[in-house]
């Protein structure tokens, strides 16, 4: 059986002028089998917006979770939610998407854009029921999910995208629709298809949105394992024990380190073979290296501190797919490896300390090189990755 898993990724941009953004996203999983994503769309915009969504998010993706009758979250959220003084109503629109053994898909949508399904990546039209609840009519679907599938939910800042803007466009949702099948690739990750999505609405808004515009993707994918070794054991006498292990798990393996590579060849009885820089080379960035059997050899410490760098702008939305695939320095590409391509990340982590690292004048030593990789392990988590870190 393939070993599937459900990749989650969400962007927002905020009203131009306002500060927070009256668009919420919660995304819970209460086991391991089990996905709970909630896109909420607060009434008006700013502070009052932000709090409606945020209250609808919690409220509705913990009770969801729960396995709670759908009447009573609702009922929860229309008895908790402020009632606006302008407007005389209390709610927020609300789309919920809960995967079940990456096998079974239920869909709950109120009041906002329909969700978009993009199955080997054409559209794809699911059949739903309509249901009343505290007055409120509710649109319920079930169905079969399979290996691809990419669910797209937007408010409705991303299906009015340029409306009374430089372009004074009224992009629907079957644009959307052409506009998502044009640029799917099999192999773009949730996050490469929410920051095109939302790019997109940027262009449109020409960088003044309207309206708060949220994208929330879920991706059905395969597992990818992705194994990274930085720095030799503490103990030379393990040596055999952790490249073993690191070899002995499946997919990409990356070898960061100069001392590193120089035991990773020995024990494959391979060379080191240094790649020449390209004309595009980052000089801030040391050259990679190539080793038979090895996906990719780098530098260590600033190589990893360069990556952490891309992780908080990646998680930030300021550096996408596009970004890093252009470049060919070792950083990026690590980046696009466990940014993009993993969803297991196994990293295997040296305790020797490195000689070099001792001289005084040099900004880099040991405590440094475990605080690069925790940071970067809890932020790859923040991906929704899946991460282990092993010492030796």
């Amino acid at each position: 059986m393939i070993s599937l898993c459900t990749d989650v990724a969400w962007q927002s941009l905020n009203k131009y002028g306002e500060e927070l953004c009256g668009d919420s996203v919660a995304v819970i999983n209460p086991d391991e089998k089990t996905t709970v994503a909630v896109l909420a769309d607060g009434l008006g915009s700013g502070v009052k917006a932000c709090i409606l969504s945020t209250l609808t998010a919690k409220i509705i993706s913990t009770m969801i979770a729960q396995n709670m009758p759908l009447a009573e979250c609702i009922s929860a959220m229309a008895a908790t939610l402020p009632v606006c003084s302008v407007r005389g109503v209390a709610y927020s629109t609300f789309s919920v998407i809960r995967i079940v053994n990456n096998s079974h898909a239920e869909i709950i949508q109120f009041d906002n854009p329909a969700v978009i399904l993009l199955r080997d990546g054409k559209h794809y039209e699911f059949p739903s029921i309509s249901q009343t609840i505290e007055k409120k009519t509710i649109y319920i679907s079930e169905l079969a999910i399979q290996e691809g599938d990419a669910f797209i939910i937007v408010s409705d800042g991303v299906e009015h995208a340029g409306v009374g803007q430089a372009f004074n466009l009224d992009w629907r949702r079957a644009d959307i629709i052409g506009f998502m099948e044009g640029l799917y690739k099999s192999e773009y990750t949730a996050h490469t298809l929410t920051s095109a999505l939302l790019e997109q609405c940027k262009f449109f808004y020409d960088e003044r949105p309207g309206d708060d515009a949220t994208v929330c993707t879920i991706k059905i994918r395969r597992r990818r394992p992705v194994n990274l070794m930085i720095g030799p054991p503490q103990n030379p006498k393990d040596v055999e024990k952790m490249m073993d292990l690191f070899f002995g798990k499946a997919g990409r393996h990356i070898v960061c380190g100069g001392t590193t590579a120089g035991l990773t060849a020995e024990y494959l009885g391979k060379r080191v073979v240094a790649d020449l820089p390209g004309k595009d080379q980052d000089p801030d960035i040391p050259p990679a290296a190539s080793i038979e059997g090895v996906d990719l050899a780098t530098e260590g410490v600033v190589t990893i501190g360069k990556v952490l760098e891309y992780s908080y702008k990646h998680l930030q939305g300021e550096c996408n797919y596009y970004d890093l695939v252009r470049k060919r320095d070792g950083a990026s590409q690590i980046a696009v490896m466990l940014f993009e391509e993993a969803t297991d990340i196994n990293f295997f982590v040296g305790k020797a300390v490195n000689p070099a690292h001792q001289n005084p004048r040099l900004p880099i030593n040991f405590s440094i090189k475990m605080r690069l990789v925790r940071e970067l392990a809890e932020n790859l988590e923040k991906m929704g990755k899946h991460v282990k870190t092993s010492y030796f």
